[in-house]
């Protein structure tokens, strides 16, 4: 199928900033959160089950590049850790919203924020307008770097529609603010993967 498979209503961002925890300002500076997310429309809703989706996993592509870019500008600093989530109306299936989340979108993904090694932490699952999604992110290129294990709460208050898929994409431009559990260091990360 070609581009107009990819039907977008809205275009919806959020930015969180976080400058202290435990009264604890860290001095790595406040933690920011971004996510952009895109309200489209489910081009399978009220069929029941389709067998093949790989029209819509191929035009995530475009889905991807778009979330990448907006929310590399809206972040304003490099990314060290990102996420992908989704939510899928009434008239779709869990699956639908997963088909537009697959290496298709992330590969775009990544390559629209500047790279990144690691797998991208994911999740979906159905919902309604407003439906609150917690968008998991890990670091951008090893998923063993602990500190960097995090979320965003997300939510569209007008998405989705029961015809609709909403495909969010989330980065941030460090880990958690007194991360202190071990695992590997963002420098042995580095390391690793010279």
């Amino acid at each position: 199928m070609t581009e107009s498979l990819i039907q977008i209503r809205k275009v919806f961002s959020q930015i969180e900033e976080t400058r202290s925890s435990a009264g604890n300002t860290d001095v790595g500076g406040p933690v920011r959160k971004v996510a952009v997310c895109a309200v489209i429309k489910n081009p399978f809703a009220g069929q029941g089950y389709v067998e093949d989706l790989s029209a819509l996993v191929e035009a995530s592509a475009e889905i991807g590049t778009m979330l990448g870019e907006q929310a590399v500008l809206l972040l304003g600093a490099p990314v060290e850790s990102y996420g992908k989530a989704g939510l899928v109306g009434a008239d779709g299936e869990q699956e639908h919203v997963n088909a537009a989340l697959t290496s298709v979108f992330g590969n775009a993904f990544r390559e629209a924020m500047g790279g990144g090694a690691a797998w991208i932490t994911s999740v979906t699952k159905p919902g309604v307008a407003g439906t609150v999604i917690d968008v998991p992110t890990a670091y951008k290129d090893d998923v063993w770097v602990r500190s960097h294990y995090d979320s965003m709460e997300v939510r569209v208050p007008d998405a989705p529609h029961s015809d609709e898929l909403i495909v969010i994409a989330a980065v941030t431009n460090r880990g958690r603010i007194n991360a202190r559990v071990g695992g590997m260091s963002i420098a042995e990360a580095q390391e690793k993967h010279r």
